[in-house]
């Protein structure tokens, strides 16, 4: 196991990405290189920005990659949202996801404040 696989936040962040992959695969295929794929990169971006920075040297380092991973839960946000409007996400599934990622976006946040402080 590699050590960011043991903290929450990727924990969540990754069963976000798997979640956000299986809802597009419903969505349009002219969204394909649109709204589809970015909406995958900004989910794939968090965890992913997790673990690169949990492999590089002091906290700063790590705080600056949680960083982009906390930008990339707001796009993320607005992506989901938009597809919601446009009647690619059902209003309940849309909840589901958006819970899930504010729960991520709580864990990131408490993971950063962590490596701060340390």
């Amino acid at each position: 196991m590699m050590p960011y696989e043991r903290w929450q936040a990727w924990q969540v962040s990754h069963g976000l990405v798997r979640r956000i992959y299986l809802a597009t695969q419903k969505w349009p295929k002219f969204e394909l290189y649109g709204l589809t794929s970015q909406t995958r990169r900004a989910a794939f971006s968090v965890p992913v920005n997790i673990a690169e920075g949990s492999a590089k040297r002091g906290s700063k380092e790590l705080r600056r990659f949680l960083d982009i991973s906390l930008g990339s839960l707001s796009e993320l946000a607005y992506c989901i949202l938009l597809a919601r409007d446009l009647g690619y996400l059902a209003e309940e599934e849309w909840i589901e996801i958006d819970a899930e990622r504010n729960h991520a976006g709580k864990l990131l946040w408490g993971l950063y404040d962590k490596v701060r402080d340390s």
